[in-house]
């Protein structure tokens, strides 16, 4: 174990590094058999004209580690006024958080919706609901172009900030970064195999390779600084989560002397609370299958999730996004005032199995009042989503019938 110590050179083919010691200075070269690069990710950091200076100055925070939540909490104490930039899951949950606390929030990203990457329409439209009802200003679909520093009449107290778009202006005490991460991988980028901003593409055994294809048995990655393999897409993408990064290591683990588990993808499962609005969802939005040129379509309902006759109840909004030629799941979402956040694990599990709209919907689940409808909502959704694809073959077939 070697802490408090910095790695300023790694040499992937020589199976050498460069380390510096941060208490005495000293720098030593190690050699190994084996490397293991689990280097995390950063804020990202976009280059945005005054954003190092606002950063430099205080002005402008960061949110990644405990220690950036603790100067947040800290600096925020005597704020009235909070620009959030990012409305992804960190840039939500700031929001969230800071305006319940008297704060007068402001929630910027260049998406058009709240959490765009992660739920449709159908889902966003109730969580920008639930940050207008709690006093934020929400600004989608503008991008930051400028950070502009205001200061008081003696050049520090009272100073403020504006933070510029490309359709308005905001000014607020301090400005909080959620635009997303970016590997760690300066290191080793140029000698291994990266994709986007530098993630480490792995393989099914999580080892690295070179940047002309070639597999090193004795290089693996894991965690934000690499790559996972999407099952909706079956493709290499870059989705920093926890969850993956557990299973990652727990690979390498048993594949370090020799390649023995495959990994079995991601469907990139996650949830997030906004007050008390619960939301999950797992797989693709339909924007994003649309996007990648997926001919799929999608299905909303809304059904409590347990009977009328139980003294409570609460809708739950769901959607369901499958692949029109040939029914396999690729994602869905949810949300209600009531814990849904096991209805996306469900779904993982479905789009991992390549279940199809079908099979889900003749899935056994339980009934018990307490907990469920006769037909649990997710066996309802799949079931519309193969009534809704069978009217569509009926007209389809009607049509053509006509037309001869």
């Amino acid at each position: 174990m070697h802490m408090r110590h910095e790695v300023t050179d790694v040499d992937v083919k020589g199976k050498k590094l460069d380390a510096t010691d941060l208490e005495t200075g000293e720098s030593k070269q190690y050699r190994f058999d084996k490397l293991v690069v689990t280097t995390g990710s950063s804020p990202a950091t976009p280059f945005i004209q005054g954003l190092r200076e606002a950063l430099q100055s205080g002005q402008a925070m960061l949110c990644k580690d405990f220690n950036d939540g603790k100067r947040i909490v800290e600096q925020t104490k005597k704020a009235k006024s909070i620009i959030v930039i990012g409305a992804g899951y960190v840039g939500s949950e700031l929001a969230e958080q800071l305006s319940t606390r008297d704060i007068k929030v402001t929630l910027i990203d260049a998406l058009p919706h709240v959490l765009d990457n992660n739920y449709d329409k159908s889902v966003t439209d109730q969580a920008e609901a639930a940050f207008r009802d709690h006093g934020v200003t929400l600004a989608m679909n503008q991008k930051v172009v400028a950070f502009r520093p205001e200061t008081g009449d003696d050049g520090v107290e009272d100073s403020k900030i504006t933070v510029v778009t490309e359709l308005d202006e905001y000014t607020a005490d301090l400005v909080v970064m959620g635009a997303g991460f970016v590997p760690n991988t300066r290191l080793v980028s140029s000698q291994l195999r990266t994709l986007g901003y530098g993630a480490i593409i792995v393989d099914q055994y999580m080892r690295a390779s070179t940047p002309n294809n070639e597999i090193l048995d004795y290089v693996f990655a894991a965690g934000d600084c690499a790559t996972v393999h999407f099952n909706p897409t079956d493709s290499d993408e870059y989705r920093p989560l926890a969850s993956n990064a557990i299973r990652e290591a727990m690979l390498i683990g048993e594949n370090i002397e020799e390649p023995t588990k495959e990994y079995a993808g991601t469907q990139a499962t996650s949830a997030v609370q906004l007050y008390d609005l619960s939301m999950s969802s797992s797989g693709m939005t339909l924007d994003l299958a649309q996007r990648r040129r997926i001919e799929a379509d999608s299905v909303t309902i809304k059904e409590n999730y347990r009977p009328d006759f139980m003294l409570s109840t609460t809708p739950v909004t769901e959607t369901l996004v499958y692949d029109k030629q040939n029914g396999r799941i690729l994602g869905a979402q949810f949300a209600a005032k009531h814990d849904i956040s096991m209805a996306a694990n469900l779904i993982s599990v479905a789009i991992q199995a390549r279940f199809t709209i079908d099979q889900l919907a003749s899935t056994d689940m339980l009934f018990q009042p307490n907990f469920n409808q006769p037909v649990n909502y997710v066996s309802q959704l799949a079931m519309a989503a193969v009534a809704k694809r069978d009217s569509e073959l009926a007209n389809n077939e009607e049509g053509a019938s006509e037309s001869k």
